[in-house]
């Protein structure tokens, strides 16, 4: 898995937040264009609304699915240092989840009622929404006291870990960077004394 990839697998409104890993000259955006937008879409996919997923992004969808992020950002990073998430987060979540409003919609498969959640909006102002319901999900959740950032010092991901010894965002990423570094620590000391 290489770092330009987004890191899938975790609650949604983690994958989110997880769309801005740290690099050398900073944090990047891995939802920087409409396109990089489609792609994470397309691979949260089981997770979303299939109007959103099967739509185009353009540059305007983009601004509430970063102002989304930031605001559940500010509220899981508050919750990991043990302090109360900001109140601006939480109304902006809030307000993003108003702005579509799901609407169950009835209709009829021939042999029973259904009913299917739709918004309706611009297609950033619907996935903001769907993605501010997701963070809620997670803020509300009881397991966000099991919250986690990965151990790694270049690393700014989020994580909630389903094993209590969990200490990397991904084995892959993370904790094999980790290990390589220990085994070169270990088979040449005077090397990493230097380091």
């Amino acid at each position: 898995m290489a770092d330009s990839e987004p890191l899938t697998g975790e609650a949604l409104a983690l994958d989110l937040i997880n769309t801005r890993p740290l690099r050398g000259d900073g944090r990047a955006d891995l939802l920087d264009t409409p396109r990089q937008l489609s792609r994470w879409l397309a691979l949260e996919a089981d997770r979303l609304q299939e109007d959103v997923t099967a739509a185009a992004p353009t540059r305007d969808d983009l601004l509430p699915v970063h102002s989304v992020r930031e605001h559940t950002e500010a509220a899981v990073r508050a919750l990991l240092n043990k302090t109360a998430p900001p109140a601006s987060a939480l109304r902006e979540l809030t307000e993003a989840q108003r702005a579509a409003p799901p609407v169950r919609e009835l209709g009829w498969d021939g042999t029973a009622v259904t009913a299917t959640a739709h918004r309706s909006g611009p297609l950033g102002i619907r996935l903001a929404a769907e993605l501010a319901e997701a963070a809620v999900d997670l803020l509300t959740d009881p397991s966000i006291g099991r919250l986690r950032e990965c151990e790694a010092g270049d690393c700014v991901m989020v994580f909630l870990p389903s094993h209590p010894r969990r200490r990397w965002c991904s084995p892959i990423r993370c904790g094999n960077r980790a290990r390589v570094a220990r085994y070169y620590r270990r088979h040449n000391p005077a090397d990493a004394s230097r380091a």
